[in-house]
């Protein structure tokens, strides 16, 4: 399924191929592991072959904010530490068992050297990361709670049903309860 995403952007031959993948080993997450942990450096950028994940904030008072869904066929990190070597914001959890490949900086930083046409993927991949959050930032100060739950269920309707109705609410900034309200219209 990797090479079949990074298919999607830019064509690599057979070498290039088996170069990138004897940079990405494999590893089953069950469910419930955490792979990121906030407050410590993130160094590697995930891909999820299978399963999917959570990316949450926690705060000083202990309240979680769900930042991001992470399903399969989708790459995932906590982009300012993996790219910056600071403190995570971020923890990645697993919402089901799940199989990742992984992606060390320095393997990202050798293979961005060595295939520039991984640099033009990975540079498509944060542009398109990018736009997405914008959009949602803007869908989080324009529409409803009711516009954004129908979103939400569009845009993730596997995940949907994996995750709590706690998490969904963190995920829309509302309370579970008010949450429960607007599905009950």
């Amino acid at each position: 399924m990797i090479l079949k995403n990074i298919g999607k952007h830019i064509s690599l031959n057979p070498s290039e191929k088996s170069q990138l993948l004897s940079l990405l080993p494999s590893i089953s997450v069950p469910k419930k592991e955490i792979i990121i942990d906030q407050g410590r450096i993130c160094d590697t950028l995930f891909f999820v072959e299978s399963g999917s994940f959570r990316a949450y904030n926690l705060n000083k008072d202990g309240k979680e904010s769900t930042i991001m869904f992470a399903p399969k066929d989708w790459w995932v990190t906590d982009m300012n530490s993996f790219l910056n070597k600071v403190p995570s914001l971020l923890s990645l959890e697993a919402l089901e068992n799940s199989m990742v490949y992984t992606l060390s900086r320095s393997n990202f930083d050798d293979l961005l050297n060595k295939t520039p046409k991984l640099e033009r993927f990975f540079r498509i991949l944060f542009q398109k990361a990018y736009i997405r959050e914008q959009l949602r930032v803007l869908d989080n100060i324009s529409l409803t709670t009711e516009e954004r739950y129908l979103n939400f269920i569009r845009k993730y309707p596997d995940l949907a049903e994996k995750v709590t109705q706690k998490q969904i609410a963190s995920y829309l900034g509302v309370t579970p309860e008010f949450l429960s309200s607007v599905k009950k219209k």
